[in-house]
């Protein structure tokens, strides 16, 4: 076994290594950027190395710092998590030329299944099942166009060194197919360097079902069985469960050995997963499921296959790069209960999922009958340069059902703030009948939004909360003597732009709901919303009016890569206006009515604020 091990990464999958390692006498190594320096990982780790300022490409994505942080410390291996560099061929290649031990796959393997295109063409040729498409090496948009026209829409246009939902793009039509692959290739080239993409059918009811497959050095491989990833939000991962719910013992046996066959075919070693995409039309059935892509390291989502299988993958991992032999054999492993993984993210899900960034002034995260993994604690900060995913909630049971209300349980004792998370939409979507029913594919999110993300009106008991946690002068105003009844006050408080008036006794009972006070802020916590309560001041009606105007806004600090409008053009409300990237995204600003741009501040390669006025409309003449 080795003795030392850096972890190229940071986060909960830093800290989730650095638990494995400690349990087995691993010394471990941590880096960090300069924007990580007090982060958990940084103190668990038994030593630490500043690797540089705090963008990724100056610190996490620099391979040269991260193996002389290696030889510094003396670390025999070095272990690159997921993300960053994990799927990086040339940096596998340079941690074994160094003489470290590299806890990952073969760089050939990696190199083999990085690329998408020759990826299928492999699958293909070993005899796995693949999605018709273009992976053609003519990469000039009108071929493209000409492919996708004749594959038939919908489309799906994939980033050839993508990742993570990264660099892909749905088209409906032949007219949208130019703009699409544009703003697909901009992306991917920030994301991967690369803008090379392929072109893939689009199935109209798709299920996101992936195999955890593990191999050795001794020629051995198994798989670990499947996982159903199919609540997805902009081809993002949701929430994630195993084993797959409809999967058959056959279709599953199926399914499974394909993906062994597809490591075995590339001299697979270490953690992977093949990623499958599913006709669910007609039930999950072996002939209508497609090899999509293969993750040459371990997934997020690993630890909803621990937990049905009883094993922990990144011991898994450590043992098969110290060159020992598989663990288990097939024939030994079992699925036991069901698990699901839900995925708790820094973004505001009332306004279109919107990253949030800022203090973790208030960070409470469920304790009991569940799993947590996170990479923040109370006192840090969530910033616009890394990942907004902040912790992962897994519940493990005996019934799929079981394991759907301890997490939907788990999402609503959420209590963050003010970075505003989307705990409260989690659990609405485990609790949402179809989910429950097993009627999930990866349209489920998008076809049930308005239920899913409703408005967030405060309850009564939420207002009543709120009232009783400030019922203190000058908050609170008397409301008249009442003859042989208890004296009642009236407190009057501001959310969300709407004034309360809220009656209640002078002497109320403790609130049931969790409150939290910051200053003259009150915040009550209700099934994992937040809903935050400002005094109400007369005033404040006076600059009402100033939020209007047609001034479009930066939602968040990010970089604008295009401006699609000039100045005194006509525009039709919904019309892309500004495109910003923030949190390895982009987001399109789009216009909120028909009218005029009369102000245009917006430039690209800009970086801006949070709240920055970008451009400003006038209403179109009636």
């Amino acid at each position: 076994m080795i003795s030392s091990l850096l972890i190229a990464n940071r986060g909960e999958i830093a800290r989730r290594i650095i638990r494995t390692a400690r349990r087995l006498g691993i010394r471990t190594v941590a880096v960090y950027s300069e924007a990580d320096a007090n982060a958990p990982h940084v103190r668990e780790a038994d030593e630490a190395v500043l690797i540089g300022p705090a963008p990724a490409r100056e610190s996490y994505l620099v391979p040269d710092k991260l193996i002389a942080a290696a030889r510094q410390t003396g670390a025999e291996a070095i272990h690159p998590g997921y993300g960053f560099l994990s799927e990086n061929a040339g940096f596998a290649e340079a941690v074994l030329a160094a003489g470290l031990v590299w806890v990952g796959p073969p760089p050939a393997s990696i190199r083999a299944m990085g690329l998408k295109d020759a990826a299928k063409k492999r699958m293909a040729d070993a005899g796995v099942p693949t999605t018709p498409g273009y992976l053609g090496e003519d990469q000039a948009p009108e071929r493209l166009h000409r492919e996708a026209d004749g594959i038939g829409y919908p489309v799906l246009i994939k980033a050839v060194a993508g990742g993570g939902g990264k660099g892909m793009r749905k088209v409906d039509r032949s007219e949208d197919f130019p703009a699409a692959l544009v703003s697909c290739r901009r992306e991917a080239s920030s994301s991967f360097g690369d803008d090379r993409v392929l072109l893939e059918k689009y199935v109209t009811r798709p299920r996101h079902i992936e195999v955890q497959v593990f191999a050795d050095t001794h020629g051995q491989a198994v798989h670990l069985f499947e996982r159903d990833c199919s609540l997805q939000r902009r081809h993002q991962k949701v929430i994630e469960e195993a084993p797959a719910p409809g999967m058959d013992a056959a279709t599953r046996e199926s399914v499974c050995q394909a993906a062994v066959r597809a490591a075995r075919a590339v001299g697979y070693e270490g953690a992977g997963t093949i990623e499958f995409i599913a006709d669910a039309s007609e039930g999950l059935r072996a002939d209508r499921i497609w090899f999509m892509e293969m993750n040459t390291r371990l997934q997020v989502e690993h630890p909803v296959t621990e937990a049905i299988t009883g094993q922990d993958l990144v011991e898994w991992q450590l043992r098969i790069a110290s060159g020992e032999p598989l663990p288990l054999t097939q024939d030994q492993l079992r699925i036991q209960g069901h698990a699901m993984e839900a995925r708790l993210y820094a973004e505001s899900p009332a306004t279109g999922f919107l990253p949030s960034t800022g203090p973790l002034t208030h960070f409470v995260l469920p304790t009991d009958a569940v799993r947590v993994d996170s990479g923040v604690e109370q006192g840090g900060e969530v910033t616009s340069t890394y990942d907004p995913m902040i912790a992962k909630l897994i519940a493990h049971a005996p019934t799929r059902t079981q394991a759907a209300a301890r997490l939907a349980a788990a999402c609503r004792a959420v209590r963050v703030w003010p970075v505003k998370t989307n705990a409260a939409f989690l659990a609405r979507c485990l609790e949402h009948p179809d989910f429950l029913a097993g009627t999930v594919d990866t349209g489920f999110i998008g076809a049930r939004l308005d239920a899913l993300v409703p408005r967030a009106e405060p309850s009564e008991a939420v207002l009543q909360a709120a009232a009783a946690a400030r019922l203190t002068p000058p908050a609170a105003a008397p409301s008249g003597f009442r003859l042989n009844a208890p004296p009642r006050v009236e407190v009057r408080l501001e959310s969300e732009g709407t004034r309360h008036v809220i009656p209640v006794a002078a002497t109320p009972r403790a609130p049931a709901l969790p409150v939290f006070i910051s200053g003259e802020q009150t915040i009550v916590f209700e099934r994992g919303q937040a809903y935050a309560f400002n005094p109400f001041r007369a005033e404040a009606l006076a600059g009402e009016a100033s939020t209007g105007g047609g001034g479009v806004l930066s939602p968040m600090p990010g970089r604008i890569v295009a401006v699609s409008v000039a100045l005194n053009a006509a525009v039709r409300k919904g019309q892309p206006l500004v495109t910003l990237e923030a949190m390895k995204m982009e987001h399109t600003l789009l216009a909120p009515f028909d009218g005029v741009v009369v102000e245009l501040t917006a430039r690209a390669g800009a970086q801006v604020a949070e709240g920055v006025v970008l451009a400003r409309l006038e209403p179109a003449a009636s």
